[in-house]
């Protein structure tokens, strides 16, 4: 009598979604007089993943798979087995998983009538296909499982089906169409057509490739979406920490680095729970808001953790590299990363690509990679896209020597990147533009973009590109004039006898950067005070 109410329990937290109590109420279950069927058992296997208890899921499912064998349902039995496999796989155990694979399969071909489980079980040859880069025989092997899901009425084989078969697509090359395969995979999930496992897997697959295509607006959408789901599951411990790994990446973009710390380190969190599929995220977001901020050993660490996933922390480590001076590493690490890489992922590498292949001297190597991602523009109009293309373009022409094309491209970058609302980026263009604008002899605004990017980055606390800025500045190119426009107005204001913050305040510049143009000021007019500068300001009728 206690076993079946245990399980009554069970099957009733197992439909409202509570994992953990599930799992607390089929261990009492097990523990009972009366055996448990093998679709309990499956249950039993589910909950115990999604709380992020991996090993005991292929346990239960173990026991869930000789139970259907038990009852003469073979069909159910390869079911089960295939996804042994692919949570063997997953965690790093192929041969185990190969072998579920080969016993799915057996017991596939001796059914008269195999119905689902003959697309399940192809599913972990084609996911195999996906990885191994071979996008052809991917796309084939989730095309037969598709429409043998879509005979047989299967939603969650067909929605694995159809987001393997988007993700191939766009191995491929073909962006645009594979985003419209995800978007359509994502209907079926959001309706909640489909069951937990697969729905979950859903949604972190379709949003790392709206990251990697640069589908920003896309990746927002279904963050958000999938925050909500995991929200609404509150002990889901799989899943959620690539939920929060999603966050940090939009965070990070956005230019609320904090968060996106945060956000990593409840990815790190959640890893650390059981849900293995957050490992590389968790570290590569630490890493990259670490890389930004200047904290070079913190962040090389992260990397190396991020890699330990088995994939391979790109471009940040080569960008990291590139901040250090170290120009060939950077050339070396990224070049050999994008030989490897599948269309998707070497569009990924591009922008980086760009930048080093620039430092480096080699402006072929950067204008062949400007123009891929034009290219790639073409067919994926996205809006980060077009930033993305355009400011490649106009950092190639400015390193050619053409000031006039880069800065209207660089223009266009900053516009897009403002509508994409990325803080860093936009601070990047300025950057490049006021180098454009002072080799066109336009000194005065080159001078009003840096202040700009200079109090873009201290805000954020970029401090390596912060101190590139400075480094740049303090250089002279100001022409035969010993004040620049803005460190005249500065000066102008120092005259009426009004505070830095007050200054800061009335040319919107932050208190840091009007200090650093009265040390410029000082150090040009050779003046040891504000008084002193003043009195320069009057003798020379700067006022």
């Amino acid at each position: 009598m206690v076993a079946s109410t245990s399980l009554e329990q069970a099957r009733t937290a197992y439909a409202e979604r509570r994992w953990s109590d599930a799992v607390e109420w089929f261990g009492r279950a097990e523990d009972g007089a009366d055996a448990m069927s093998g679709d309990d058992l499956d249950r039993y296997a589910m909950a115990c993943n999604l709380v992020g208890h991996g090993e005991r899921a292929i346990e239960i499912g173990t026991l869930a798979h000789e139970a259907h064998l038990a009852a003469g349902r073979p069909d159910r039995a390869a079911y089960i087995a295939t996804w042994i496999s692919l949570e063997s796989m997953d965690s790093g155990n192929p041969s185990q998983g190969m072998g579920w694979l080969a016993r799915a399969t057996r017991l596939v071909e001796r059914l008269d009538e195999p119905g689902a489980v003959a697309g399940f079980v192809l599913i972990p040859e084609a996911l195999g296909a996906l990885y191994a880069g071979d996008a052809g025989r991917a796309l084939e092997l989730f095309g037969r499982a598709g429409e043998i899901a879509e005979r047989t009425g299967d939603p969650d084989v067909a929605a694995l089906a159809l987001l393997g078969s988007g993700q191939a697509v766009i191995m491929a090359g073909d962006p645009a169409r594979g985003i419209r395969m995800l978007d359509e995979v994502m209907v079926s999930v959001t309706a909640g057509e489909v069951g937990p496992v697969p729905s979950g897997i859903v949604y972190c697959a379709v949003i790392g490739y709206c990251h990697l295509t640069f589908e920003l607006a896309r990746a927002v959408e279904w963050t958000r979406a999938l925050d909500r789901w995991c929200r609404d599951q509150p002990s889901l411990v799989a899943f959620s920490g690539q939920c929060h790994a999603h966050r940090a990446e939009l965070f990070r973009l956005h230019g609320a680095w904090t968060d996106a710390m945060a956000a990593a380190r409840l990815a790190e969190d959640r890893l650390l729970a059981g849900d293995f599929g957050a490992a590389f995220g968790a570290h590569y977001q630490q890493a990259e808001v670490l890389r930004l901020r200047g904290e070079v050993d913190e962040a090389e660490a992260r990397y190396a953790k991020a890699a330990e996933s088995g994939w391979d922390p790109q471009p940040g480590l080569a960008l990291l590299r590139l901040d250090e001076g170290r120009v060939e590493l950077a050339q070396s690490l990224i070049r050999r990363s994008a030989e490897s890489a599948d269309a998707a992922t070497r569009c990924h590498l591009l922008p980086a690509i760009v930048s080093i292949e620039v430092a480096a001297g080699d402006l072929d190597a950067a204008r062949a990679g400007a123009d891929e991602l034009a290219a790639m523009h073409v067919v994926n109009a996205s809006v980060m896209l077009r930033a993305i293309t355009a400011y490649a373009d106009g950092e190639v022409r400015l390193a050619a020597g053409d000031a006039s094309g880069a800065f209207a491209r660089l223009r266009a970058a900053r516009e897009a990147w403002v509508e994409v609302g990325a803080p860093y980026e936009v601070a990047r263009c300025r950057v490049l533009m006021a180098r454009a604008r002072r080799d066109l002899d336009e000194d005065e605004a080159a001078e009003l973009e840096e202040d700009l990017a200079e109090a873009a980055f201290a805000e954020l606390g970029a401090e390596p590109a912060l101190a590139a800025l400075l480094r740049e500045r303090g250089a002279g190119r100001y022409g035969d004039r010993p004040l620049t426009g803005r460190e005249v107005e500065v000066l102008r204001l120092v005259t009426r006898g009004i505070t830095n913050r007050e200054i800061a305040s009335e040319l919107h510049l932050s208190e840091k950067t009007v200090a650093r143009h009265l040390s410029n000021i000082f150090a040009k007019l050779d003046v040891p005070s504000r008084a002193a500068a003043t009195a320069y300001a009057f003798e020379h009728r700067l006022v």
